[in-house]
């Protein structure tokens, strides 16, 4: 990874957007994390997400007055917590599979131009299974919140 390191090289990693397209399969308009601001390994990781007037589900959710899908909320936290579980695997031969929605609440909605940022947090790690508490904010204020289970999978493709 082409990963920027801040001044505590073992404790945050900061990634592009260039990064995590080399981690996630996603593109768009199903790329829903934007830049990755701390992580640090095997304990949490923090990404932010720009939402854009721009954003493909904006056209029908809901036209006049705009809302960001609460199931693509939880999809950006879980799309952060497979950064930091997939940043391990080597790019293309793995995949990160979305297993498992717990204790979901949506507190407010997500508009266009809010900045989402998602704090992830490990509850438990076992073999090719992650598990992770988030949270998601805008300005401070809490809009998200759920534990979300990651499975890493042999792509079916190799």
């Amino acid at each position: 990874m082409d990963g920027v390191t801040t001044s505590e090289p073992e404790k945050q990693l900061v990634y592009s957007i260039t990064d995590i397209m080399k981690i996630l399969p996603h593109r768009y308009p199903f790329l829903l994390v934007d830049r990755i601001i701390e992580l640090e390994p095997n304990k949490r990781i923090v990404g932010i997400k720009n939402v854009t007037i721009n954003e493909h589900f904006f056209q029908g959710h809901f036209p006049g007055a705009p809302v960001m899908p609460g199931v693509l909320v939880i999809e950006s936290m879980a799309q952060v917590a497979a950064v930091l579980f997939y940043r391990d695997e080597t790019p293309g031969e793995k995949l990160i599979y979305f297993a498992g929605i717990e204790n979901a609440k949506f507190r407010r909605p997500v508009i266009p131009g809010d900045q989402l940022r998602v704090e992830m947090e490990v509850l438990g790690r076992r073999s090719n299974f992650g598990r992770m508490s988030g949270r998601a904010s805008v300005d401070g204020k809490l809009v998200a919140e759920a534990i979300v289970t990651c499975v890493i999978a042999d792509h079916p493709a190799k």
